[in-house]
């Protein structure tokens, strides 16, 4: 059964998410939609033996595809991690904090508003609402850097000073928020009491330090032996090993398991370039059969028929609406601070708006370890597609009002930025 529900899922997934690129969309809209044809929305209410026959109550049994989705999950933030260039960031300096923190603190606040005043169905017994608050704030301040980049290449704006001001800030807003996010899980998980707050805050300081104090020089050294074997497969398997084994660690020590995955990714990030194109194959495998299969498995927690219900139809248009503003008018503010133009402001609001896959990770986390309910778990994950499909036509509207400069066309004839195309590398994928 749970060879059949897997074959099933990525074949599904990989048709839908095809014909979702087709269709103008991002490839995980069409890949949630294969759980929900095959959930309880549509398959469940349509012949409901075929659905238990198929996807049966049993615990043991779902958890085999939960597992296969943890670890696809682990590698695709790992490769996120991976996307990561930190020089990008040191060159853009103070105005790429500036955006990224003002498209953290807004939707922060409004979010935890929102998760505070929450209606009571959506909000799990057991859960104190502050942490629950907090996991809504974290939901709501990411935006999902690899599916902006994807974005970004297809629209041909990445070499515009809009689209790297637009990596960069993505890049603060990722990182600040896979550490919000393991501090607020170890709460979700430990209580709200004050021990379990500094516990996590320490956790996450003694990792940081870890990571780059001592991980860091010791991956650049198995890069650079890596760089010298023509064995591809043993580059790959390395590295796939160490994103999990970082997962392993964050999570023995009470944090987020995507986490660690994330943090090792940007340790792979700054080894040399020739090693980082080794990882194709990774990248690849991932991307079209680990990634998809996720989605879909995330899918089938989803239950439009929620949506029936007036109250919860109306916190989901409040949730968006928060969503929206926070984000777009937080971005357009931080970028105002620093002298940013009217235009390019809300280029960079509308393109950091979308939430992607880091939002829809960040939803199955809360459902795993118990913050998020099924209500309030289709809520994100409907407000990660929406803001989603939002991007491409706000960045239409306002980078058709932006004069290219002669510093944008330079940096075009540069071959070099292509590495922050990875359609080239995997045309149908998330990133």
């Amino acid at each position: 059964m749970f060879l059949l529900q897997a074959g099933l899922l990525v074949l599904l997934a990989v048709l839908c998410g095809r014909l979702a690129t087709r269709l103008r969309m991002p490839a995980v809209a069409g890949e949630l939609c294969v759980g929900i044809l095959l959930g309880p929305t549509v398959l469940g209410n349509v012949a409901p033996s075929a659905a238990h026959w198929l996807l049966p109550q049993d615990a043991g049994q779902f958890h085999l595809l939960d597992a296969l989705g943890q670890i696809g999950v682990l590698l695709l933030v790992g490769i996120t991690g991976m996307e990561m260039d930190l020089s990008l960031i040191r060159r853009r300096g103070s105005t790429a904090l500036s955006v990224g923190f003002g498209g953290l603190v807004l939707p922060f606040g409004l979010g935890f508003a929102a998760g505070w005043v929450a209606p009571t169905r959506l909000h799990p017994d057991g859960v104190d609402r502050p942490v629950f608050a907090l996991f809504i704030a974290v939901a709501l301040c990411v935006s999902a850097l690899p599916v902006i980049a994807k974005t970004l290449a297809d629209m041909n704006l990445i070499h515009r000073n809009v689209g790297q001001l637009t990596l960069a800030a993505g890049m603060v807003d990722d990182v600040i928020g896979w550490i919000l996010l393991s501090v607020v899980s170890a709460m979700a998980v430990g209580g709200a009491g004050e021990d379990s707050i500094i516990r996590p805050l320490l956790a996450t300081v003694l990792v940081l330090a870890i990571t780059f104090g001592l991980l860091r020089p010791l991956a650049n050294r198995v890069m650079k032996a890596a760089e010298r074997t023509s064995d591809t497969a043993f580059v790959v398997g390395s590295a796939t090993a160490f994103v999990i084994l970082c997962a392993a660690a964050t999570h023995w020590l009470g944090l987020e398991a995507m986490f660690g995955a994330f943090l090792a990714g940007m340790l792979i990030s700054a080894g040399p370039r020739s090693v980082r194109a080794r990882l194709a194959p990774l990248r690849t495998v991932v991307l079209a059969v680990f990634a998809p299969l996720f989605f879909a498995t995330a899918g089938l927690r989803l239950d439009l028929g929620a949506l029936a219900d007036p109250v919860t139809l109306a916190a989901g248009a409040a949730l968006l609406l928060v969503a929206v503003i926070g984000k777009i008018v937080g971005v357009f503010a931080g970028a105002k601070a620093v002298g940013i133009g009217t235009w390019e402001s809300l280029a960079l609001g509308g393109a950091l708006n979308t939430r992607g896959v880091i939002q829809l990770v960040i939803a199955a986390a809360g459902l795993r370890i118990g913050v998020l309910n099924a209500s309030s778990y289709t809520l994100v994950v409907l407000v990660a597609i929406v803001t989603s499909l939002m991007a491409p036509p706000i960045l239409r509207w306002t980078m058709g009002r932006i004069e290219h400069t002669a510093e944008e066309h330079l940096r075009q004839q540069d071959r070099s930025i292509l590495d922050w195309q990875p359609a080239k590398q995997a045309p149908d994928a998330h990133v």
